[in-house]
């Protein structure tokens, strides 16, 4: 099967020099044997090296306008995510890619609750060039959102109407859906 969604995963982790294989490679690794998505997966510890990774992804990788989806999955709350305990809130974020996002899809695992208000998700779409953000309003301790991120990731195989595929995420996975208050702002 030909692959045309690609993914660019960011994990934030407490050291970026050890090495370890965590739940988020998995299911990176069984998508792409089991439905041929390809994705690059890279950790980060400060925001120098989120900022380092995505602009080696944005100036050193040839295939970037292949990569639909920005999958961040970083602590954090609201409008701000967390590394190496500093909080940054997403409007610095945007301000760091200003522009270099156009047409992505920045997609947040629920280790971090996205509540956005109206004129933040606006800003921070507007000023990257992103055309969505997506995430969870809920955050459960034991749950983690990778089969729903999973999922969402392979919808895009089908289509490439967002709306399509978050109404098809939810007539899935209803259940999961709420539980975890799934989000696009767009």
């Amino acid at each position: 099967m030909d692959s045309d969604t690609f993914i660019f995963c960011l994990e934030a982790v407490p050291d970026v020099d050890t090495n370890r294989t965590t739940e988020v490679v998995k299911n990176l690794e069984q998508l792409a044997f089991e439905q041929g998505i390809t994705s690059i997966y890279k950790t980060c510890d400060t925001i120098e090296g989120l900022e380092e990774s995505l602009n080696s992804l944005l100036y050193e990788d040839h295939n970037f306008t292949n990569y639909e989806i920005i999958y961040f999955v970083v602590q954090g709350e609201g409008n701000t995510i967390c590394l190496n305990e500093y909080y940054y809130s997403l409007e610095e974020i945007a301000e760091l890619f200003e522009g270099k996002m156009k047409g992505k899809i920045l997609h947040f695992a629920n280790a971090k609750v996205l509540d956005l208000s109206p004129d933040e998700a606006q800003y921070f779409l507007d000023v990257t060039g992103a055309r969505a953000v997506s995430g969870y309003g809920a955050s459960h301790q034991n749950i983690t959102s990778s089969s729903l991120d999973k999922l969402f990731f392979s919808l895009f195989e089908e289509q490439d109407d967002i709306i399509e595929i978050v109404e098809e995420l939810h007539q899935k996975n209803y259940a999961l859906c709420k539980l975890l208050d799934f989000r696009l702002y767009y």
